[in-house]
């Protein structure tokens, strides 16, 4: 196992500085950051050249990247063009982010694992049906669609909640945000636990469980939900990256200042320092979650080993 973690971290360097180098150029062919800065008026001439000087951008892009790559190293991501360090919008963002991420995934595990575990031994049944039905419905609806439709129901019709997160975003203001960050991914858990609970339902060691005599929910949690999940496992992990830098229309529906609200603020001033410090992060992310969820298929499986 050790072994195996360690070629993985391994890997993951090329990885990550082929993603890193990737969003680089993409951020740079975004337009002249300078002429974000200075806003509607065009900057004379010796401002302009002020400024790229201050921030490199004088340089060519493969020697800013270098010099971008090696502060990162040492903990600095640069600063952004307020003149805050993008570590400080990173401190104040990525909390509040995480925790609108965990309650999305929550959903995600509880209401979609369930659900899904339902239809699956209830396949073909009224159940199953409307499952499957609402399931459809809530893909094929934008994000921001039920966003907005939440917030003027919830929010400003009924009063249930507040219709913007405040500033301290507390964990009990995103529940109906997380809510919706989760919604599209919740229906494809429900829909692939189904299909997987459904499939192994029908294996030749759950017949031969059953035969041997053992309590069906011994055979239902120890031996068809645990392999079952391995697919699911494998969605869920790719999906909390996705979720954290795929959060910007539901914190710009619902006013939280997260890593979207900070990505969304990047882009639209051609902030070249602050998005690609925080996506350089999400990138991370990824990597570390993707290689946690492939520790997990061990857990889930015995019959899988790592060398």
């Amino acid at each position: 196992m050790g072994r195996y973690v360690i070629r993985r971290l391994l890997q993951m360097i090329p990885v990550f500085v082929g993603a890193t180098l990737l969003i680089f150029l993409m951020v740079n062919v975004m337009g002249d950051p300078v002429a974000g800065l200075c806003g509607e008026r065009e900057c004379d001439p010796a401002t302009a050249a002020q400024l790229r000087e201050e921030f490199g951008l004088d340089k060519p892009v493969w020697q800013q990247y270098l010099t971008y790559m090696g502060n990162v190293f040492t903990g600095d991501f640069g600063t952004a063009f307020n003149g805050q360090p993008v570590t400080e919008l990173m401190a104040d963002a990525f909390p509040v982010t995480i925790r609108l991420t965990l309650v999305a995934i929550l959903f995600e595990i509880v209401v979609g694992i369930g659900l899904g575990v339902v239809t699956g031994l209830r396949r073909g049944r009224p159940v199953d049906t409307g499952v499957l039905l609402v399931t459809l419905v809530v893909i094929a609806v934008p994000t921001f669609v039920t966003g907005l439709l939440l917030q003027l129901l919830l929010g400003v019709e009924w009063g249930w909640i507040r219709p913007s997160v405040s500033s301290e975003a507390p964990l009990g203001e995103l529940i109906v945000p997380g809510l919706v960050l989760a919604a599209v991914s919740l229906a494809y858990v429900t829909r692939l636990t189904r299909t997987s609970i459904a499939e192994n339902r029908r294996a030749d060691y759950v017949r031969t469980a059953i035969a041997k005599g053992l309590p069906r929910r011994r055979v239902m949690t120890h031996h068809l939900l645990r392999n079952s999940l391995i697919p699911v496992v494998t969605f869920i992990g790719a999906d909390i990256g996705a979720l954290m830098g795929g959060a910007i229309v539901t914190e710009r529906i619902f006013n939280i200042h997260g890593v979207g609200y900070q990505l969304y603020q990047g882009i639209l001033r051609q902030n070249t320092q602050t998005v690609v410090g925080f996506v350089t992060v999400l990138v991370l992310v990824f990597l570390l979650v993707n290689l946690l969820v492939d520790l997990l298929y061990a857990v889930l499986d015995p019959r899988i080993r790592y060398a």
